[in-house]
């Protein structure tokens, strides 16, 4: 199974990501946790271009290019592997981030997010959960891990709301695949629910 976790920065999806992961070993699942941009070293080499440096370095179709290329060498070299080799993969991030940060927040980009997508990349989570909380809390937990990868905490509030805007409307146009989770809550909470929803996806 192809496990996705989504969301504004600082909503807690590496923490997330991280504790399903280690849940699920427990139970005996064979599991992978990766993440993007990155999971495979030329999508690593790819990251540093795209989360450091300052916030106008690239243009939202510049992002698109550089994201789907990190996306394929991922999809690659690491998910279609760990997939076929029956582990179950979780991911920090998929090709949703790219359609809100994009595709919905930096311009009118959509159509060539998913037009890129279906030619280059052509799959889709099987799950995908997106953790959702107030941006002005998230963007100060975001911005307070100091981790040098913050471009896009720098674009500020209100592009975190619009983020969290695109998320949702996501959610609604995927309901089959996308679950939307309070992230506002303690982690422990917040874990619980994603556990449940994975486990029961699983049977």
């Amino acid at each position: 199974m192809f496990i996705s976790l989504e969301g504004i920065d600082g909503s807690g999806k590496s923490t997330q990501a991280r504790l399903l992961a280690e849940a699920l070993r427990k139970t005996g699942r064979d599991t992978l946790l990766t993440r993007e941009p990155g999971g495979a070293p030329g999508a690593e080499k790819i990251r540093r271009l795209l989360v450091e440096g300052d916030p106008d370095r690239w243009s939202a179709e510049t992002e698109i290019l550089l994201f789907t290329a990190a996306r394929r060498d991922h999809l690659e070299r690491t998910i279609r592997p760990a997939l076929k080799a029956g582990k179950v993969v979780v991911t920090d991030r998929f090709a949703d981030s790219t359609r809100v940060y994009q595709g919905a927040t930096r311009g009118d980009l959509r159509g060539l997010v998913d037009g890129i997508h279906t030619l280059a990349i052509g799959v889709e989570p099987d799950l995908t959960l997106i953790l959702d909380m107030d941006p002005d809390a998230a963007l100060s937990r975001g911005l307070a891990r100091n981790s040098g990868e913050d471009r896009f905490e720098e674009f500020g509030l209100p592009f975190q709301m619009t983020l969290r805007d695109g998320f949702r409307a996501l959610a609604a146009q995927y309901p089959g695949r996308c679950q939307l989770i309070d992230a506002g809550r303690p982690e422990e909470a917040v874990a619980a629910d994603v556990l449940a929803i994975v486990s029961k996806a699983l049977r």
